[in-house]
């Protein structure tokens, strides 16, 4: 459904992402909000990894909903609070996604709302009308 786009004249991605993704005609997509690494009862892993779990399995459910899911994923947007985040960050993320990969953008961001939170994720799907 979606074509993966990582042109030859450009250096190749760092990690396991594409560097575009494009949609067929008429694809229906969902735009997921910026998710943090809390549960449906305010729990907070205490690590970037297990939030970053957190905000997958959030966003799956919101993906769930519009009856979607990971593989349906073609942007993440993610942004961490530290270098030391990066690799914990990376290392959920490639475990969840395969080919085709989705387009990925990670950032370092001096906090969020809350000081606790270390990470935070949003996504876009996209599926045939």
């Amino acid at each position: 459904m979606t074509k993966p786009l990582s042109p030859p004249s450009i250096h190749p991605p760092f990690a396991p992402y594409s560097h575009g993704v494009e949609l067929p005609p008429g694809a229906r997509t969902v735009l997921c909000s910026g998710q943090l690494g809390i549960t449906a009862d305010g729990t907070i892993p205490p690590d970037c990894a297990g939030q970053a779990k957190v905000c997958f399995d959030n966003i799956f459910a919101i993906l769930a909903e519009a009856s979607m899911g990971p593989a349906d994923i073609v942007k993440i947007n993610a942004y961490v609070t530290g270098r030391e985040h990066l690799k914990p960050y990376m290392e959920v993320r490639n475990g969840l996604f395969g080919d085709p990969l989705p387009a990925s953008t990670l950032m370092i961001v001096s906090g969020f709302a809350r000081p606790e939170f270390v990470v935070e994720i949003e996504a876009i799907a996209a599926t045939p009308a």
